[in-house]
């Protein structure tokens, strides 16, 4: 495993991380970044996978690309993605929105309390880890090697970042594939949002 430089988790006064400032920061970010990526393979074969059922059933609601990329982006929450291409799909009522959203995510509160102590001093990642949040994300996070702890700044913001990179890549290649190749997507939205 890559050893990570002693200032690869440092962060100047301002709150900016050093990387936007020296070239030794650029190359701690990088040796980070060599020691983040093996870690999040697992992750990334079942994101890809997941993602384009994702994107075909989005596809096969009537949803292209930019919904497909926003949702990705924007909301980023797995089984919460699929029943909302259900919602989306259905006559609009705030009320059942609502309630399906906190009875899908409600398992995020009680892991997510965990995360309180290690995302403290977090600084100008701390939002976006907070965000991205999944349940496998969570499980890298408990299961990372003593040596990447010790840069867990870093390495936190870089499995995030690419947990969540995979599941647009795989969504947006489904939604794209949804649209060249005839698939009948019935039951998809069920049978995935149970997986979850």
């Amino acid at each position: 495993d890559p050893v990570l430089p002693a200032d690869a988790a440092s962060v100047t006064n301002e709150g900016f991380p050093p990387f936007m400032k020296s070239r030794s920061g650029r190359q701690s970010v990088l040796a980070a970044a060599k020691a983040a990526f093996p870690v999040t393979l697992p992750v990334m074969a079942g994101y890809l996978f997941l993602g384009m059922a994702f994107g075909i059933l989005l596809r096969d609601k009537g949803y292209g690309t930019l919904w497909t990329a926003a949702m990705s982006l924007f909301i980023y929450a797995g089984s919460m993605q699929f029943v909302a291409a259900g919602l989306l799909a259905a006559a609009f009522s705030p009320v059942t929105a609502l309630m399906v959203t906190l009875l899908v995510n409600a398992r995020h509160l009680f892991y997510g309390l965990s995360m309180l102590e290690p995302f403290q001093g977090m600084g100008w990642r701390k939002p976006y880890l907070v965000f991205s949040l999944t349940d496998e994300t969570y499980a890298l996070f408990c299961g990372l090697p003593a040596p990447l702890m010790q840069q867990e700044r870093t390495v936190f913001f870089l499995i995030s970042l690419l947990n969540q990179c995979y599941w647009v890549a795989g969504s947006l290649a489904g939604n794209l594939m949804g649209e060249w190749l005839p698939f009948d997507a019935a039951g998809i939205d069920f049978a995935m949002t149970a997986l979850f």
